[in-house]
């Protein structure tokens, strides 16, 4: 499997999933993605696009509402199926598992978002646009994408 690299991702952030990718002797290479993050030539209609942690996402759901709903309609229009992995932490593995974060922006802003409305609108976004939401910890981030791709190529 060859693994396209989308050239936004930020060389410091990706430095331990290439070490993996070396790692597991898959070719890689970075240049730009029309969606997503991480493709597999085997696959390029199965994208995913990472997400540092729970609190980039509320950022990117609240502030770029409508750049990240357009990413989701492109990647739809393309054919292309997009998916989400967030690198959380161990406490977060499923969606369920979202609505028990306590968002740490509630201390200072009691309308901040909660887990619960977030896992509400993760759902909404996945049933809307035919996406899904993987969660890991930064560890496991590079296996992560290689299974992810792998599950990918067996479902195209």
């Amino acid at each position: 499997m060859t693994i396209q690299i989308d050239s936004r991702e930020k060389a410091h952030a990706i430095k331990n999933i290439q070490t993996e990718f070396n790692k597991q002797g898959f070719v890689y290479f970075i240049s730009k993605l029309p969606c997503g993050d991480y493709c597999s030539l085997d696959n390029a209609r199965f994208c995913i696009d990472r997400k540092q942690n729970l609190s980039e996402l509320v950022g990117n759901l609240c502030q770029q509402h409508k750049r990240f709903v357009n990413e989701l309609m492109r990647a739809n229009s393309l054919g292309i199926k997009l998916v989400f992995l967030i690198e959380h932490g161990s406490k977060i593995r499923s969606l369920e598992d979202v609505k028990d974060w306590i968002n740490p922006r509630l201390r200072t802003s009691p309308k901040a978002m909660s887990g619960e409305r977030l896992y509400k609108v993760l759902y909404t976004i996945e049933k809307r646009y035919n996406t899904k939401f993987y969660f890991c910890d930064k560890s496991e981030t590079g296996k992560k994408i290689i299974e992810l791709l792998k599950l990918g190529e067996t479902n195209a």
